[in-house]
């Protein structure tokens, strides 16, 4: 068989409240066995609605898909039988360990119990939770149950994969371990395997693409190939004297520019044409290789994807706020000494210490179950510290937690607005209980609408947004009070490069108001906006230092400019290997 999944003409749409919304547009493609296909595109551009037809899962309204030779509508059933598909939230059942997870899915799928132990085996060996078998997943790490949830889908081996963003979410380390269990899933038993993601590094590493926009197909093809395409048009640009992130707001929105983005000490530039920008005085300009997401972004604003995001990058986020204290630079906003929070014998957090100051973008880094979230909630007054020092915004937490929550932001890891509620009547929620009524209340309804751009959503669901307009949201209700102090728990985990910049635009314009941001993310990338950076694992900070010298400390004579994601896995993988 040449093609494993062919589809044509496929379309589907869905009725959200009073909107008819397209999610496939006569989509026609031809996946190739034996290969890691990605499926890649912005939210909403129809990829969870491809994996579900190509599952069986759904009907079509137009068109029809074949998967390994039968038709998903006719033959749904066997389609399912023959395939294995892992959705972005599995089903695992968190009250059972990782054997009766493994047991209960064997179970579905109809595997003789004489096959079990040795495919049991296989899978154990391959995920790496041999030792681990009798935990319950609900207290696994997120790398550890993404892990699971692949193994529960291969109990049975499936000759097509679909796995539907598997990575969203974990670490840099349980990210390349995934990697490597699709890997030898392709090079070891022939698999072949159609993949979807948000990280465009991970794109590059698949035999071929589809590039998927407004439920069209945009491209398809070899990455490099496509990335090829941009040969003369990026470029590295620094500033002496100046951080990156000043850089990339003075190039944001000039003319020829299709892209600023920060990448380590310099700023990476897509232009127009081939030719470096010009006018940048006291710039320093050099030609780099381009990449795939630089093909990516330049694909998608060719064909027109809105970029409200250069507005709210070039100019403040909201120019009638002025943060309580931002015009003083002296002292620290945040205060740790001792912190720490047991659950039971077990150290969540342990003896952390850092201070934070004002204005100032610091990042928080770890693998999952490092203790980042803990200690975002024990900052924010939601969980009490079992011991240590806590002083946010002149406040000592343990006995003015409330008075402290009235003059923080925070925008939580999981969406967690009322999906049952509009966009309108969350802003107005949060809004109220943050204080404001009458006229101050209208004016930030009316603002939080224009500068999110949500106001042609404002009577939708939350819980019907896409996951980018679902962030945006997040992010709007958690500025409605004009707080000092921001704390942002992974906010970008799952959205696509366009939305995770225009979200960056609007923290940089924040920091430069005098706003305070205190930020956790999987994407190492996204590190190198922060003025400095925590390192942790298991509970304790391993490295605190700005991005350019913890970079340095992975630097070897193999490794002579190591990127942050190579700092952060040596990091890591030290702190396991060390003897105890």
């Amino acid at each position: 068989m040449d093609r494993i999944l062919v589809a044509d003409s496929l379309a589907k749409s869905f009725q959200v409240g009073k909107r008819r919304v397209v999610a496939l547009d006569g989509v026609s493609l031809a996946i190739r066995p034996g290969a890691v296909t990605g499926l890649i595109g912005p939210d909403g551009a129809g990829k969870t609605t491809f994996m579900r037809l190509a599952a069986g899962l759904l009907v079509p309204d137009g068109g029809r898909i074949e998967v390994l030779g039968l038709d998903t509508t006719r033959n749904s059933l066997q389609v399912q039988a023959a395939l294995g598909y892992m959705p972005q939230r599995f089903g695992l059942y968190e009250d059972l360990t990782v054997q009766e997870n493994l047991d209960l899915y064997a179970d579905l799928q109809g595997v003789p119990r004489s096959e079990r132990p040795a495919r049991y085996a296989e899978l154990m060996h391959m995920t790496g939770l041999a030792p681990f078998s009798g935990r319950l997943s609900g207290r696994l790490s997120g790398g550890m149950k993404q892990k699971l949830g692949l193994a529960c889908t291969l109990v049975r081996a499936p000759r097509l994969l679909l796995l539907d963003e598997p990575t969203v979410g974990v670490d840099p380390v349980s990210r390349r371990e995934l990697w490597a269990i699709v890997d030898r899933l392709v090079c070891g038993e022939g698999m072949s395997v159609l993949l979807s993601t948000a990280y465009l590094d991970e794109a590059e590493r698949c035999a071929e693409v589809i590039l998927l926009h407004e439920g069209r197909v945009l491209d398809q093809g070899d990455p490099a190939a496509m990335s090829a395409r941009l040969a003369g048009r990026t470029w590295a640009v620094t500033g002496p004297g100046r951080r990156p992130r000043q850089v990339q707001a003075e190039l944001a929105g000039r003319p020829g520019v299709v892209d600023a983005l920060v990448q380590g000490e310099h700023v990476r530039v897509v232009t127009e044409a081939a030719e470096p920008p010009v006018g940048l005085d006291g710039l320093e300009v050099r030609a780099t290789p381009p990449r795939f997401e630089d093909c990516f972004v330049d694909l998608l604003r060719c064909r027109g994807r809105t970029d409200h995001a250069a507005r709210a990058g070039g100019n403040p986020v909201d120019r009638a706020w002025t943060p309580a204290g931002a015009g003083r630079t002296e002292g620290a906003v945040i205060e740790v000494r001792g912190l720490e929070r047991r659950f039971g014998e077990f150290k969540a957090v342990a003896g952390i210490a850092f201070s934070i100051r004002r204005g100032e973008i610091f990042g928080l880094l770890g693998a999952n179950g490092a203790g980042k979230t803990t200690t975002f909630r024990m900052l924010c007054g939601l969980l009490p510290a079992s011991a240590g020092h806590l002083e946010v915004a002149g406040l000592d937490l343990r006995h003015a937690a409330a008075a402290a929550r009235g003059r923080i932001g925070y925008m939580s890891q999981k969406f967690s607005l009322y999906g049952n509620l509009s966009v309108a009547q969350n802003l107005d929620f949060f809004a109220r209980v943050y204080g404001l009524a009458g006229a101050a209340l209208r004016k930030r309804l009316d603002w939080a609408l224009a500068e999110f751009d949500l106001a042609g959503h404002a009577e939708q669901l939350s819980g019907d947004l896409p996951l980018g307009y679902k962030q945006r949201l997040a992010m709007a209700c958690a500025l409605m009070h004009r707080p000092e102090i921001i704390f942002l728990d992974e906010p970008t985990s799952g959205v696509d490069p366009l939305a995770r910049r225009e979200f960056w635009q609007r923290i940089n314009g924040l920091a430069r108001q005098g706003v305070t941001v205190l930020v956790t993310t999987h994407f190492m990338e996204e590190a190198e906006y922060c003025d400095r950076l925590a390192i942790m694992a298991a509970g304790r900070i391993l490295a605190l230092a700005e991005p350019a010298a913890i970079k340095a400390m992975a630097r070897s004579p193999e490794h002579p400019e190591p990127s942050m994601e190579d700092a952060f896995i040596r990091l890591v993988e030290d702190t396991v290997e060390a003897p105890a």
